[in-house]
């Protein structure tokens, strides 16, 4: 097989040294990201490097939940967010404004900053916020961590027109029996290539930089592009502006139409459903069924 493993992420360990690592490669998940806008090239870049980022992150995640990446600035691309799940899910959208450039993060985004936002299923929220200064949004998340409590972390990205690949190391706690194990494997890690990583299968690609280090490599999981929209989550916001507000929407225009912004897919709502919406609302009395 040529190339990477398609639309998988691969964990491996240098278990002598205190060092994990993973590697991410999106094909079709990267793919149906693109398809739901007309993203100029300059754009494609950073929306493939944060989806490969969040799953990378996601994965060394101990609980139930998402990730968010969300880059807002005031230069050509105003947001991006990228969201996974434990689940290996990735969903993104960017918005940009006239024609964006190639370069680093500032040229791209102006001044701003970068959110990561950790969402357990049980449990409180958790948000860090840094600037969007660097190369790429690797440095940026780099940064973070380096500013956090986190583990040492370090990110390597590439992205084509097709595939976007990320390769990840990050230092365990503890004692070690090589201690200098996190700089080595660091160093050869920065070897690394952009075409290498886009075309060579894990195993090669590890075997290439690693090839004097004992790595354990596991089986691979699979990771997929996935909406987490749906009728019943639109219908909870269509509530949450009250019915006066739809109500006058409907008068106006017919229905209540919602595009989600990151599938694309569109949900309208009439008349007929809009009474339904609020129907539940207020339970006239005598009316409850004494079966329930």
């Amino acid at each position: 097989m040529s190339g990477p493993q398609p639309d998988s992420l691969h964990r491996f360990l240098f278990e002598r040294l205190g060092v994990r690592g993973e590697l991410v490669c999106l094909d079709a998940a990267y793919q149906a990201v693109l398809s739901r806008h007309s993203y100029p090239g300059p754009v494609q870049r950073p929306l493939g490097e944060a989806l490969a980022c969040a799953l990378l992150l996601t994965a060394t995640l101990k609980f139930e939940g998402k990730l968010t990446l969300q880059a807002q600035g005031s230069g050509p691309i105003r947001t991006l967010v990228v969201q996974g799940t434990h689940e290996g899910t990735v969903r993104g959208l960017a918005r940009w404004h006239g024609e964006v450039p190639h370069g680093d993060l500032q040229r791209q985004f102006g001044a701003g900053h970068l959110a990561l936002t950790l969402e357990p299923s049980r449990g409180e929220r958790y948000q860090g916020i840094v600037p969007l200064e660097g190369s790429g949004l690797g440095a940026a998340i780099e940064t973070y961590f380096g500013h956090s409590e986190q583990l040492p972390t370090r990110l390597w990205l590439a992205v084509d027109g097709a595939r976007a690949v990320g390769l990840m190391l990050q230092r365990l706690p503890g004692s070690v029996e090589d201690a200098d194990g996190w700089n080595r494997t660091v160093t050869l890690a920065d070897t690394v290539r952009d075409h290498e990583l886009l075309t060579l299968p894990v195993q090669n690609l590890l075997r290439r930089l690693f090839h004097e280090e004992d790595v354990r490599l596991f089986e691979p999981d699979p990771v997929a592009f996935r909406c987490g929209c749906s009728r019943g989550r639109i219908a909870e916001t269509l509530r949450a502006l009250g019915q006066p507000e739809i109500d006058a929407i409907i008068a106006e225009q017919g229905d209540v139409a919602v595009t989600c912004e990151f599938c694309n897919r569109d949900y309208r709502f009439d008349a007929v459903d809009a009474t339904a919406l609020f129907s539940d609302a207020v339970v006239p009395a005598g009316t409850q069924d004494s079966t329930h």
